[in-house]
């Protein structure tokens, strides 16, 4: 493949340059997700034609929310995100017109963060656990204080924002929503934040969540999602051990022993 559309070589923005990047509406947000998706997962289908990339986005798998658009919806998102500089057209075979993101240019960012960022638009705001176990798959990302320090960074560049503080179940999301729409978000997570007042009655189960308050339920379930990610972690290292010792078992040919 041209090494033109190679993901794999690290972009960055030239220094001293300014901002490129704006808020975005959510169909141009899932389009540029799935351009970086699948140039990262797999290369070969990139860039991608108009039909991939409307296949792309009504995906079921790995997209929050699921979406049903139709060409002309995604060709429309396509030429804005063309005027913004985030995509351009190359001449495929056949003159099909295929498409490309330019978005370690657009938005200043290295391919560790670039898989962040794709993750974030594809799913929405997630944990750190999550979001580090989904990033993987497009560049690994081995450990949570590995995720942490790319965090940063993109923070730095505002390009990430905390829904909820620090901290097991930590939330975070893209800045790339429009103000309104980021202003929902901040106040739906914003419960979390709120430690649960004491109950005033000594016969109210500690476990109750006061009728209209969800604050205890969402940190609660946060919370279950973490550990839920923590152990799917655990098993994958003794997956991976337990492979390593067959490997060396099978070389010092010990495989049959008991």
């Amino acid at each position: 493949m041209n090494e033109e559309y190679q993901d794999d070589a690290v972009h960055s923005q030239p220094e001293g340059s300014s901002k490129r990047w704006r808020p975005l509406p959510p169909i141009e947000r899932r389009v540029l997700g799935v351009l970086v998706e699948k140039a990262k997962t797999v290369p070969s289908s990139y860039p991608m034609t108009l039909n991939a990339i409307v296949t792309g986005c009504n995906q079921k798998s790995n997209r929050d929310p699921v979406m049903e658009l139709t060409e002309e919806v995604v060709e429309r998102a396509l030429d804005n995100l063309r005027q913004l500089g985030a995509v351009g057209i190359v001449q495929g075979i056949g003159r099909v017109d295929k498409y490309r993101h330019y978005l370690y240019e657009w938005l200043g960012v290295n391919k560790e963060e670039l898989a962040i960022i794709a993750e974030l638009l594809l799913r929405g705001p997630q944990t750190e656990g999550e979001l580090r176990a989904h990033a993987s798959r497009m560049d690994p990302i081995p450990d949570l204080p590995t995720l942490r320090q790319h965090l940063e960074s993109l923070k730095e560049k505002g390009l990430i924002i905390d829904l909820t503080p620090p901290g097991r179940g930590h939330v975070v999301a893209h800045n790339l929503y429009p103000e309104p729409e980021l202003a929902r978000l901040k106040q739906r997570y914003s419960a979390v934040a709120v430690q649960e007042p004491s109950l005033s009655t000594s016969d109210t189960p500690r476990s109750t969540v006061a009728p209209g308050d969800a604050r205890g339920a969402v940190a609660s379930s946060t919370e279950v999602e973490q550990l839920r990610q923590e152990l799917s972690e655990l098993k994958q290292t003794v997956a991976g051990i337990l492979e390593a010792l067959a490997t060396i078992k099978k070389e010092l040919g010990l495989d049959g022993e008991t």
